[in-house]
């Protein structure tokens, strides 16, 4: 492995981010019977894949040494600092990912926020930390976290001040979310039921927001009921005033298309919430569609 060759430089740009272990250990994380008031000094681990010339070495140690203490049972990203790759503009940001734990952990996939001085994200992106490999108690392991271009909100990277943090968010399992009306209105089996389809549907990408339709029925007034579970893969709440929304048929054809205002509808982070949307009868544009197969998206835009 080459990541190591990253670390030239011997001067800290970046802040510490820290969290308590349980938030992203679970069962991994054993709570001790500590002073809240303990320092943890944190000693350097090398990945075991890397073979550290000595100069290379020195640089680790003289950063691991500036790294202030930890409290008990804490887990922290400490920021050093960040290059561009010249060849495809990612951002390449150094950093010691840190435990004091008394035992070893390993940590898996977790979104990681690239934050400036006043908190606000200038990147982000999901990151499987088991290629790390297993964190030593106590010690502070430095690793290169490549943000590609598709990840930056922003055109050039912090130089000072910025910090990497974990979005703990990304690590609770997507679930349902009801409207106090759907909460009211439906028996506990529906509720497990909608649930369970939840569990079963493709894992949202980092800030992803989707429609997947689960109900379609033809209404005796001649209009059209679709069921929908709006899909919020973000760390926030997003908040839907207005849908625009079309309904294709198994062949493929256009059956009605809407748009839809919602008054805002909230849909927190990390959460599928169901709504019903109604196409009335003069929204329809095919007569006897085959719902054998359909879907309801978003109008592209060359539609």
């Amino acid at each position: 492995m080459k990541l190591f060759s990253f670390f030239t430089k011997s001067k800290k740009t970046g802040s510490d981010s820290t969290i308590d272990s349980a938030e992203i250990l679970e069962e991994q994380s054993v709570v001790k019977d500590q002073s809240e008031a303990e320092e943890i000094e944190t000693a350097l681990s090398l990945h075991p894949e890397w073979n550290v010339p000595q100069e290379q070495e020195y640089v680790f140690r003289f950063l691991a040494n500036e790294l202030e203490p930890l409290k008990p049972n804490q887990i922290s990203l400490s920021g050093i600092d960040i290059d561009v790759e010249e060849a495809n503009g990612s951002w390449l940001v150094k950093a010691f990912f840190r435990s004091s734990l008394d035992q070893p952990i390993s940590v898996g996939s977790v979104e990681l926020l690239l934050l400036d001085g006043e908190g606000k994200t200038l990147a982000s992106d999901e990151f499987d930390l088991s290629e790390l490999g297993n964190i030593p108690a106590r010690s502070a392991r430095p690793w290169v976290f490549v943000f590609t271009k598709e990840h930056l909100f922003a055109e050039e990277p912090p130089t000072e001040n910025w910090k990497l943090a974990f979005n703990v968010q990304s690590m609770v399992p997507h679930r349902l979310e009801l409207e106090e009306a759907w909460e009211n209105g439906l028996a506990a089996e529906q509720k497990g039921a909608l649930a369970k389809v939840v569990e079963g549907l493709p894992k949202l990408k980092p800030r992803e927001v989707n429609i997947s339709g689960f109900q379609v029925k033809e209404q005796e007034d001649g209009s059209i009921a679709t069921s929908v579970f709006i899909r919020n893969g973000h760390s926030k709440q997003i908040n839907i005033e207005q849908l625009p929304l079309e309904l294709l048929d198994a062949t493929g054809d256009l059956v009605a298309r809407g748009s839809f205002k919602l008054g805002p509808l909230a849909v927190s982070a990390n959460t599928s919430k169901p709504w019903t949307f109604i196409y009335p009868k003069e929204m329809i544009q095919k007569e006897a569609p085959d719902f054998s197969r359909w879907i309801v998206r978003v109008p592209q835009q060359d539609a």
